[in-house]
């Protein structure tokens, strides 16, 4: 799995025709899943993202995780993010899960990161959405499992 993680003052996707799912403070979370990545990678993955420490303290050090502060989730499935582009004009994705595959380890790592107690707002599996981030610092990372 590959993820970027961005810490946020607000985000929200929307899908036509849908009612838009927002949150506040928190992390949105573009998801990409490979061939082979597991439930089980998804649910660590999940725990490290709960516990990643990148919110300030009182002395503006990043040392608080979304858990401390009770943010909120915003997680969207991206399978770009397995898109390779050093060839050709077009990217190849043959390195991301098929959709039934990836639809089950998605499912999985949203559950997990609900279990946390957290507000979590998803996107809609394989849909075209447009979504809207407000990157607070900016602080992302990339994160691989």
């Amino acid at each position: 799995m590959r993820v970027v993680v961005q810490r946020v003052r607000h985000a929200s996707v929307r899908i036509e025709g849908v009612h838009p799912q927002e949150i506040g403070q928190g992390l949105a979370i573009l998801v990409g899943i490979k061939r082979g990545d597991t439930r089980e990678v998804a649910r660590s993955l999940a725990d490290r993202i709960l516990n990643l420490r990148i919110f300030p303290n009182q002395t503006q050090n990043l040392d608080r995780s979304v858990l401390e502060i009770q943010g909120e989730l915003l997680v969207v499935s991206q399978v770009t993010l397995y898109g390779n582009c050093e060839q050709g004009r077009r990217p190849d994705l043959t390195e991301a899960a098929p959709p039934p595959e990836a639809r089950v380890v998605y499912e999985a790592f949203v559950q997990a990161l609900a279990q946390s107690g957290l507000t979590v707002k998803t996107g809609h599996f394989g849909a075209m959405m447009l979504v809207t981030i407000k990157n607070d610092g900016p602080v992302t990372f990339l994160l691989e499992q």
